[in-house]
């Protein structure tokens, strides 16, 4: 770590301290050649994948669309928010965990799907019906007939 005030390479570490949420150190520094003290704190840096289009352009993850599409789906919906927040969160520890530098929304939407089976039937409907682009009411009869079915864990049906 360069020393701020004389730019010397030289420098040393006097503390480290945790931070109370434990998601940062904070570092105590003097440099070897100025003796001038510093602070530096030291994060852990996430980077999401970015996310692939279906018509092949990409885009930064975005929390904000997510929680949307979850919010449209569940509107009305007796589910609390911290269901919701709890299946943003997996679905990000997914994402993180793929280790993949980019990532299809398709994927994503999948995702989202099974999240929303397991919270609420209805809302499941509603996003498959706009995911998979429903077209008549028999998409809506098969979607109905695969969440009255007994819950186990499966792949959700590509469109």
């Amino acid at each position: 770590m360069k020393c701020p005030f004389c730019n010397a390479d030289d420098t040393s570490v006097i503390d480290s301290r945790v931070s109370e949420e434990g998601n940062r150190i904070r570092r105590r520094r003097r440099c070897l050649t100025c003796d001038k003290r510093f602070t530096t704190y030291e994060t852990v840096e996430l980077r999401l994948p970015q996310v692939v289009k279906q018509d092949g352009n990409r885009s930064e993850f975005n929390r904000d669309k997510l929680l949307t599409g979850f919010m449209r789906a569940l509107h009305k919906r007796p589910v609390p928010t911290e269901y919701v927040d709890a299946a943003m969160d997996r679905i990000v520890q997914k994402l993180l965990s793929l280790g993949e530098r980019e990532v299809p929304s398709r994927k994503i939407g999948e995702m989202v799907m099974q999240e929303l089976y397991k919270l609420d039937k209805v809302a499941y409907i509603r996003f498959a019906s706009v995911y998979r682009s429903f077209q008549d009411a028999d998409d809506f009869h098969s979607a109905i007939k695969e969440a009255q079915r007994p819950q186990r864990k499966r792949e959700i049906k590509k469109p």
